[in-house]
């Protein structure tokens, strides 16, 4: 009954007429900077900060984050039409969504994705109100041994992602690692691999990666590339309509990747991109045929949109019942709430419910603006396939440049995207996957943070990690997922062996 109350006082409130345009403003704002790769949500909500400061707390908040999950659904149409992740998170879209649209299937990836993420985000919004406080409960239960555990197992899962080598793909793994500790020691204050450029100290611009590695190699590759338009046709109705197979291969997906996002993105200091980089993982492991991904498998986008549209409605638990900030940008979000003169905390429930309960509400009503906004401009995003390659490379290299410039304001890190495409470029040319490197970077200063934490707090045993229950089940997943990847790595050259002796006896 307290939820029901909770639901029919948050209803009245984000019905407001003023906060449902705030959230129509929001959504939209989202979905056009999800769209423009490059710019993200964090450079849209620190412009937008200074605006909320005329506006009903309410409102404002809603707005923010109608930015936010906006940028969510937006974000992986660049990832499928041009092979550029609009955001961090849907860089996973890039590998089986610009395959699809290359094989003339760009308005059943933008479509499917749209549902995926309508349903990630609405399965998400019911688990923030049904399972946010054993979530935050949850949440708390977890120190450093176990966060270092949990990103161990994200890194074993990340050397499946390469669709060639499983070598390939840990030594790119290891590549991110190694890019990762570039920058000030948290921990020393000693800055480490900057060469004496004071640039470097910060360590490198995670945008400019995601940029470099996805969309400056893709140019450098298809600048000598004499190719049309991948959308020969009309898009219509029937042309986004998605196949019998198709549905039935994503419905599973779907919910699968629901339940990894709800989970991770609950977890404060993990969010959207780690849930989609391990939805992924997750079904490329159970798939009959792991070949498929990496070639437009439905399964590959469907299942990593619904994890972040659901890491994103999720990132909230721990912003607003705990007060701990998810990532950078729950941390502008808790900005916005003390700039408002509104605490977060286990209080925020019961001495502010129509915020709390409002901002829920909102989600939801956002989320259908956001499936009303999104699919009738299908065709419209489709339609950038055929812009001649001639014009589009050159506005592709102006959007790279501007996004990654808008989020220090430094020609550095312009400089830094120019030289990380290059690298792209040629590890494209030898089959090595930059998925991996990115979830590499991501997860390897958190990891490092955590391990020397955990460290320190026991004085150095080792025996922490195993002694502790939840991070010793993440230690044996792990192994057990090694263990299960070396069996089958067995069996393949087995199996070659034995063909080999077959042909010598012939």
């Amino acid at each position: 009954m307290d939820i029901l109350n909770g639901l029919m006082l948050g209803l009245e409130s984000a019905l407001n007429p003023v906060t449902l345009l705030y959230c129509f403003i929001g959504v939209f704002l989202g979905t056009l900077i999800g769209v423009l790769p490059g710019i993200g949500a964090l450079a849209a909500i620190s412009l937008l900060l200074p605006i909320t400061y005329h506006i009903p707390p309410t409102a404002a908040i809603v707005m923010l984050a109608g930015v936010y999950y906006g940028a969510q659904y937006g974000g992986s149409t660049a990832s499928i039409l041009l092979n550029l992740p609009g955001t961090p998170s849907s860089a996973v879209a890039c590998l089986d969504g610009y395959p699809m649209a290359k094989q003339g299937r760009a308005g059943v990836a933008l479509f499917m994705t749209t549902i995926a993420s309508f349903v990630g985000s609405m399965l998400g919004i019911l688990a923030l109100v049904l399972f946010s406080p054993a979530i935050a409960e949850l949440g708390l239960k977890f120190g450093a041994a176990e966060y270092f555990a949990m990103m161990l197992l994200g890194l074993i899962a990340a050397s499946a992602l390469a669709s060639g080598s499983p070598a390939k793909g840990l030594s790119m793994v290891v590549l991110g690692l190694l890019l990762g500790t570039v920058g000030t020691d948290v921990n020393s204050g000693q800055a480490r691999f900057d060469f004496g450029i004071p640039e470097l100290m910060d360590g490198i611009n995670l945008v400019a990666l995601a940029m470099g590695v996805f969309g400056i190699s893709e140019v450098i590759s298809g600048i000598n590339q004499v190719r049309g338009s991948d959308v020969k046709e009309k898009i219509t109705l029937r042309t986004m309509t998605p196949t019998r197979k198709d549905v039935k291969d994503s419905i599973m997906p779907m919910l699968r990747g629901t339940g990894i996002g709800s989970f991770f993105g609950a977890l404060p200091g993990t969010g959207a991109s780690i849930a989609s980089f391990m939805s992924y993982a997750v079904e490329k492991k159970i798939a009959k045929d792991p070949s498929r991904f990496g070639n437009g498998a439905i399964e590959g986008v469907t299942a990593p949109e619904a994890a972040n549209n659901a890491a994103a409605q999720t990132a909230f638990v721990p912003t607003l019942s705990l007060g701990i900030p998810g990532d950078a940008v729950m941390a502008l979000m808790l900005g916005a709430l003390i700039i408002h003169g509104i605490q977060p905390g286990p209080m925020l429930m019961s001495q502010q419910p129509d915020l709390f309960w409002g901002l829920i509400v909102s989600f939801g009503i956002g989320n259908i603006m956001l499936l009303v906004l999104n699919l009738p401009m299908i065709g419209l995003w489709v339609a950038i396939l055929r812009i001649p390659y001639r014009v589009l490379f050159p506005a592709i290299l102006v959007f790279i440049s501007l996004g990654v410039y808008s989020v220090n304001n430094n020609t550095f890190d312009v400089l830094m995207v120019a030289a990380i495409g290059a690298m792209g470029y040629l590890l494209a040319v030898f089959k090595f996957e930059a998925a991996p490197l990115l979830l590499g970077f991501v997860l390897g200063p958190l990891m490092e943070e955590n391990l020397r934490r955990a460290l320190l707090l026991s004085r150095g045993e080792l025996s922490t990690f195993i002694e502790r229950p939840i991070s010793a089940g993440f230690l044996a997943f792990g192994a057990a997922i090694l263990l299960w990847s070396a069996w089958g790595s067995l069996k393949e050259f087995m199996r070659a062996r034995e063909k080999e002796a077959d042909a010598q006896q012939v």
